[in-house]
This record gives structure tokens, C-alpha cells and sequence, in this order.
């Protein structure tokens, strides 16, 4: 497997996969083209022989000068528990580390219990929220009416 930077010309190939890396949902609208043309160098796609089976979007705070914040992450589906996340989120916190940012924020939907259960994995903090959805804190609202979130902290040592 290797790890790269992110390539303007990746969201033609990653694009019209997304939908069906995530079993029909409708995400490709949250992962718009501007994403790899601006945050080329905090993004990374994960290839074996030529194929994307992975990739990290992120990028720096402009608001907060010790923070990061990673959008969107897929692994295929047919290389899923192989640690291509894993191998993903550490290249991310190793840049990030390197532009001297100490906390790495991500946010996801209280029906997503994959993601909620792999972040807390991976050493992230759910934030307090104002609301409780399944024993989850959620912050109620919080990307539009009726649109709450799971959100996650991380504090890189």
C-alpha cells in the first residue's frame, strides 16, 4: 500500500464511488471538488497497485492556530479492518504535529455507529453535547435542523 497526497484530478475517480463505499448512502455532495484542490497538503489517498482503496480529507484551523479538523474518510469496502484508516489518521496527525497543531477535531452523525465506535478507538474524546441520542452526547442542530452531531476531539501528544 502506498500513501499520497491528494490530487486534484482524484475526485474524478473518488467522486462517483462514494455512494457505494458507503452502501448507498447519498455522500458525494459532502466531499465537493474544492476539498482537492485546497487541501492538497493534509489530504491523503491510500493506493495498492494503482487502485484508491482509501483516503483522508483534512486541513488546518484557519480560526484556531492549534487545530485541525479531518472531514471526510473512506476505506473500500473490500479492505476494510486491513488499518488503511489507522495508517490514514496517523500520516494526517503526523503533518498536523508538524505545523505545530496539538488538537484534531471530527465530527459524525449519531446514526453512524461505525464511525463513532472507530473514533473512540482511535483516541478521540466525544465533546459534551446538549442532547442524548442512544446514550450518545450529540450536539443537537448542529449542521442544520433536525441535523445533529457526534462531535470529536483529540489531543495529539
Amino acid at each position: 500500500m502506498e500513501i499520497r497526497f491528494v490530487e486534484s484530478s482524484d475526485y474524478y475517480v473518488l467522486s462517483p464511488l462514494i455512494n457505494k463505499w458507503w452502501g448507498g448512502r447519498q455522500m458525494a455532495d459532502m466531499l465537493p471538488k474544492l476539498f482537492f484542490d485546497h487541501f492538497n497538503n493534509t489530504s491523503f489517498i491510500a493506493e495498492e497497485d494503482g487502485e484508491i482503496i482509501g483516503f483522508l480529507i483534512g486541513f488546518l484551523s484557519q480560526t484556531h492556530s492549534d487545530e485541525a479538523y479531518i472531514h471526510f474518510v473512506g476505506v473500500h469496502p473490500e479492505y476494510r479492518k486491513h488499518n488503511i484508516g489507522k495508517t490514514l489518521y496517523n500520516q494526517f496527525f503526523n503533518v498536523v504535529k508538524e505545523e505545530n497543531r496539538k488538537i484534531v477535531r471530527a465530527v459524525t452523525s449519531p446514526v453512524n455507529k461505525v464511525s463513532i465506535s472507530y473514533h473512540t478507538r482511535m483516541g478521540f474524546d466525544t465533546e459534551q453535547g446538549d442532547k442524548t441520542i442512544d446514550g450518545i452526547k450529540v450536539k443537537a442542530d448542529y449542521d442544520g435542523p433536525d441535523q445533529d452531531r457526534v462531535l470529536f476531539v483529540k489531543e495529539l501528544i
